[in-house]
């Protein structure tokens, strides 16, 4: 774990320090406060993202979530837990609403019940979660996890991170065709000003941090935004979405009108327990909340040893400070997302941003959570970060995250392609979930077919096959009738 250099005391300077380990895990109060601006800053897109994502898709009804309160929701909800989690576990791993479960609620879930009703499955998802982190069972099957699916967890996290980066930017983008199904750009070149930016930050980004500048991923990010709102103040690029050629993927940086606007805040405790069996089968419900708590559980699982490996704060077993408050806490999440309506709110994999910025606090989080609520009165404040420019901090987190593969031994093909499939499953399917359970699956499956059938504990067999009923639900609740 992160302790301070050789030479330097780790007598803490107040009480601040001691409460947050500040000096005992070689950080200081200026990086804590860098890593949280810059964890913020790659992780603001979700105030906008998540309610085009939510307020997008009509429910069973046809009624739909009100963009501005989905907006305010989301930085209410991300502000909270991230502030919770940082005084609870004093990690400095930033929360907000999960981008897998978000989509699953507005693109699967909705069509069969409420926004209310999807919402209140959200918060049944994270009680379950709660009580399987409070019981030890959630460290248990943590545990039960080998070393080398644990790095090679945060080597796919990286990779995943990266291939964010890569379409967020437009650097890749989908063809539209059978073979290949992505490729560079445009039509094969980087064709947009949008794009020539996150590649001009991206680069200045990696010479910044391989120099060694103390705040380089800042830096890199706000020179990128000035040179984004000039960029737009000359050529008036506009929104992609509004039919602009070339135009930004997501945010305009340019500020039109007063920065200021009163949260609306009327989506919070818009839950719905009363389900309606004549129109869903509880069946139906079952499988709902199980894929909420398979993809809420090994999500986290992951982020969280990812992000505490980068962080240097976990130890050879992958086990890191407070894991059980960590774990407990990430449970409390998907309650509070299912409670504000803005789904599930888990640990961000954007916070490997402010960790290699120099977090390794929670002091961290208390700035990234308080920029959070700063947010809902600033949205159009915080619309001004292209999500091109903030891709090109993710990249860069990617790379570093992708060294953790040194320390796997490949020469063993037991455990080359279970860490190979997790590696390359995580940014293809665009799952972490996927990526774990694929790993999970052919661990447990090629040990035991290879003569290694003892050295697989029990809680691992239980866990593969509840992965194989996860990727075959479609199935399972077609063939039960949901």
């Amino acid at each position: 774990m992160t302790t301070a250099p050789a030479g330097r005391t780790t007598e803490p300077k107040n009480a601040i320090d001691r409460f947050f380990s500040v000096t005992e895990r070689g950080s200081t109060f200026g990086a804590e406060i860098r890593g949280g601006l810059v964890t913020f800053v790659t992780m603001a897109y979700i105030v906008i993202l998540n309610p085009i994502i939510l307020s997008g898709s009509p429910d069973v009804e046809g009624n739909l979530l009100p963009f501005p309160a989905v907006g305010a929701a989301t930085a209410l909800a991300a502000g909270v837990m991230t502030i919770a989690f940082g005084l609870v576990t004093r990690l400095p791993f930033g929360f907000a609403a999960g981008l897998g479960i978000n989509a699953f609620l507005a693109f699967s879930v909705v069509g069969q019940v409420t926004w209310p009703e999807a919402m209140a499955l959200v918060v049944i998802n994270g009680l379950v979660i709660v009580l399987l982190a409070a019981t030890g069972l959630r460290k248990m099957i943590f545990d039960a996890v080998p070393l080398q699916l644990k790095l090679a967890i945060t080597v796919g996290i990286g990779l995943f991170i990266a291939f964010i980066g890569f379409v967020n930017s437009g650097f890749v983008t989908a063809t539209g065709e059978a073979s290949p199904p992505v490729g560079l750009g445009v039509g094969g070149s980087v064709a947009t000003i949008p794009t020539l930016l996150f590649v001009v930050t991206l680069v200045l980004t990696g010479i910044l941090v391989a120099l060694r500048v103390k705040g380089g991923l800042l830096i890199g990010l706000a020179t990128g935004t000035v040179l984004a709102v000039i960029a737009e103040a000359i050529w008036h690029l506009g929104a992609a979405a509004d039919g602009n050629a070339g135009g930004w993927s997501l945010t305009v940086p340019a500020l039109t009108g007063s920065p200021f606007s009163l949260p609306d805040l009327s989506l919070v405790g818009a839950v719905d327990f009363g389900f309606d069996l004549g129109r869903v089968s509880a069946v139906a419900l079952v499988m709902i909340v199980f894929t909420l708590v398979f993809s809420n559980f090994f999500d986290a699982m992951g982020t969280m040893t990812g992000l505490a490996k980068e962080a240097e704060l976990a130890d050879e077993k992958g086990d890191f400070p407070r894991i059980k408050s960590a774990l407990i806490v990430e449970g409390l999440g998907a309650v509070v997302g299912g409670a504000t309506s803005s789904s599930s709110n888990t640990v961000f994999i954007e916070s490997g941003a402010g960790i290699g910025e120099g977090a390794r606090t929670g002091l961290a989080n208390l700035v990234t959570g308080a920029m959070f609520l700063l947010a809902m009165f600033l949205t159009p404040l915080t619309s001004i970060v292209p999500t091109e420019i903030a891709a090109a901090a993710l990249v860069i987190v990617g790379a570093m995250m992708m060294a953790q593969i040194a320390h796997i031994d490949l020469g063993d093909f037991r455990v080359l392609l279970p860490v190979f499939l997790t590696v390359t499953v995580m940014p293809l399917t665009y799952s972490i979930a996927n990526g774990i359970g694929a790993g999970f699956v052919s661990w447990v499956v090629i040990q035991a077919f290879s003569g290694r059938a003892r050295r697989v504990g029990p809680l691992l067999w239980v866990v593969a096959a509840g992965f194989v009923i996860f990727f075959a639900r479609g199935p399972i609740q077609a063939l039960v009738g949901g």
